[in-house]
């Protein structure tokens, strides 16, 4: 199946793949609480400040795609649920692997090991490997592996939802040192918790507003 997604879409898919597999009792997600999952500034490469009618729109060229759809009827607020595991025919394993390059971009095989293995345990590079290989091969090809940019040892892969970027105009970029590393690393740390506090608030919320609408039918 030929799939040419935009940006849009490819993010909100990823999210879609990332909330199952990381926090299962909140999936399928409401309209805003895939919209937040969309502006996490954690895990995502480019962040992003979708609105929720970009939401909407990507939503709308997926399911056109068969790639989402709402999740069942009689809830209080409507659901939404990916569908790319049965559309694709993939693993467990590959739908994490593919979830972090929507998610983040081109990554190295030891970037998309430490990071995906939130989503399915991966447990060795080789694994990833032959993982980044299987879908390199499939029939229509969803991940290939980028040139070596100049300064950098390894070759990073990237998903083919959106087509092939050019890559030609990337500067060669000097390795980062440890400090920034670090302080980066403890900034994600920080901003998946926020993230995550935010999310507790939200549903907290609901909760307090069904249990209220729950007391007046006894009033």
């Amino acid at each position: 199946m030929n799939l040419l997604l935009n940006d849009n879409e490819v993010r909100v898919l990823g999210c879609f793949i990332e909330k199952e597999t990381t926090t299962p009792e909140y999936y399928p997600l409401t309209l805003n609480a895939l919209t937040n999952a969309c502006n996490q500034k954690s895990n995502r490469d480019p962040v992003v400040a979708f609105d929720e009618t970009d939401v909407v729109r990507a939503l709308d060229r997926l399911r056109h795609f068969g790639l989402a759809m709402q999740a069942g009827e009689g809830g209080r607020v409507p659901r939404y649920r990916h569908s790319l595991m049965e559309k694709l025919h993939l693993e467990p394993e590959e739908l994490a692997v593919l979830a972090e390059l929507m998610l983040r971009g081109p990554q190295t095989v030891g970037e998309i090991r430490g990071r995906a293995d939130r989503m399915h345990p991966l447990d060795s590079l080789e694994e990833v490997e032959a993982i980044l290989k299987a879908l390199s091969e499939r029939e229509v090809p969803l991940v290939v592996q980028l040139p070596r940019q100049p300064g950098r040892k390894e070759c990073r892969h990237m998903h083919l939802l959106a087509g092939m970027p050019d890559h030609s105009d990337e500067a060669a970029a000097p390795p980062s040192e440890a400090a920034t590393l670090k302080v980066r690393a403890e900034d994600e740390r920080i901003a998946a918790l926020e993230s995550e506090l935010a999310a507790l608030r939200a549903e907290f919320t609901v909760l307090r507003q069904e249990m209220a609408a729950f007391r007046e039918q006894f009033e």
